[in-house]
């Protein structure tokens, strides 16, 4: 890389372009990649390493996107907390296919994945529930999330009468809040480089196991 280059992507806020190429893990398992990645974007001060875009899709077509917290990972999938009476989780039920976005722009690299969605277990949800602050839970009792609201007055009254309801109390989980497993069978790495000759490591699940391969930018 010139030293143009390299004074380009500095004053784009293009740190990540000096990295080195993503090395497929020995296992071939993408979420041993995923962690390594996500410990950097949590030790470059990112504000909310965590925030991911969230990708569904009507029964129309009709694509939404929105941003969530990840939760955890593991093998098994990304896992994310919701209403389970969002427009989100109606689009989710009717089709499980899902997309999720990282975007952590300092370090000049993205994860892009694909999979189904399926619904954790209660213990998982209520021990998360659990962790979360008193206010939060009652925040979750409070909102029908998407539905209209005539004024964020009566928002804060319908909270009031939760809070009273439940001073002094443990808050039980709500019947319509819990979470998501993302399942992928796509993760797509990508990190930005010089002249737009981008990298892009992809594994993709096929009879079971992970592929790897590359794409051109």
């Amino acid at each position: 890389m010139t030293l143009l280059e390299k004074l380009r992507c500095l004053f784009t806020f293009g740190q990540g372009v000096a990295l080195p190429m993503a090395e497929i893990p020995d296992d071939k398992s993408p979420f041993s990649l995923f962690a390594t990645w996500f410990e950097d974007a949590n030790k470059s001060g990112l504000l909310l390493p965590e925030a991911m875009s969230v990708s569904s899709c009507n029964t129309q077509g009709q694509p939404s996107s929105r941003m969530v917290l990840l939760k955890s990972f593991d093998e098994q999938g990304f896992v994310f907390y919701t209403n389970y009476g969002s427009r989100k989780s109606d689009e989710l039920s009717a089709n499980n296919q899902v997309a999720l976005l990282f975007h952590w722009a300092v370090l000049q690299r993205q994860v892009r994945i694909e999979g189904r969605v399926e619904k954790v277990s209660k213990a998982e949800s209520e021990a998360y529930f659990h962790s979360r602050g008193r206010g939060s839970q009652i925040g979750a009792w409070a909102s029908k999330q998407s539905q209209k609201i005539a004024s964020k007055d009566e928002l804060h009254q319908i909270e009031k009468q939760f809070t009273d309801e439940f001073s002094g109390k443990d808050i039980p989980l709500p019947e319509f809040w819990g979470g998501y497993r993302v399942v992928p069978h796509y993760i797509e790495f990508w990190q930005g480089r010089a002249n737009r000759l981008h990298d892009r490591l992809c594994f993709e699940k096929v009879d079971g196991n992970w592929q790897t391969y590359l794409l051109q930018p």
